[in-house]
């Protein structure tokens, strides 16, 4: 059975990059490859302190040659504009945060104008800036969105991944990191751990269990323990301690 394609409205913390240097200076910062976008393009990132512990998940999306806009979630914009700033030394960018109203559009099924690609970018989830939906589509509630989140494992930030967090833990390299593109603070860290096969200490993963489970419980499965970060029903993420 296929899923109903639903919407709600989501808060989303906004940053606009702009200025000659913004495309190189976000490059040098962020785990992804900025310097190749293109006009209209989005890729999700991370955003690193020097010692490879993450500082934010961050969308970014390239509305001109030399402006992107990144979104976070709702709270965690004032740490990665403070972050960001912190290293914009002697590079004309200028970085502005904003407090935005969008519309989630999730279990999608067919293509739906001005949107952009959310979570892992494979086409089931996106999300339109601005507070409007032209379209005839279900109003879901904030458990339905939650809940489609745990299911593609997207992690929260400060919920199911704080500061004290590695990229491993996170469950999202493989859309969040460029491993062809050039250095970034954190990268060591990143590139280390994938040339040795490392496993991180902490694994957020997908998993079902039992419908009386909550926040903050201990969890078996498959013969691993951890530690459950959020819960709708009986879809979870949980943070698995290393075998």
């Amino acid at each position: 059975m296929v899923a109903e394609t639903f919407w709600v409205p989501l808060q989303r913390d906004v940053i606009t990059a702009s200025g000659s240097d913004a495309r190189s200076y976000l490059h040098s910062q962020l785990s992804q490859d900025i310097a190749s976008m293109r006009i209209g393009e989005t890729r999700q990132s991370l955003l690193l302190q020097p010692t490879g512990k993450l500082d934010g998940i961050i969308r970014v999306t390239c509305v001109e040659g030399e402006t992107f806009v990144l979104d976070v979630d709702n709270g965690c914009g004032e740490a990665v504009l403070t972050r960001l700033n912190r290293f914009k030394i002697r590079v004309n960018v200028d970085l502005s945060l904003g407090h935005e109203s969008w519309v989630a559009v999730r279990n999608v099924q067919s293509p739906i104008s001005g949107s952009i690609p959310a979570w892992r970018c494979d086409g089931t989830a996106v999300d339109i800036r601005g507070a409007e939906l032209n379209a005839e589509l279900t109003q879901g509630s904030f458990d339905d969105y939650e809940e489609a989140r745990i299911i593609a494992a997207w992690p929260t930030m400060n919920v199911d991944v704080t500061e004290t967090s590695i990229p491993a833990e996170t469950g999202i390299i493989d859309v969040a990191v460029s491993f062809t593109k050039g250095c970034y603070p954190g990268q060591e860290l990143v590139e280390r751990m994938d040339s040795r096969g490392s496993i991180a200490p902490r694994q957020l993963r997908y998993v079902v269990v039992s419908d009386r489970s909550v926040v903050g419980q201990e969890v078996e499965h498959e013969g691993r323990s951890g530690v459950v970060t959020s819960i709708r029903g009986i879809h979870a993420l949980v943070a698995f301690k290393r075998a």
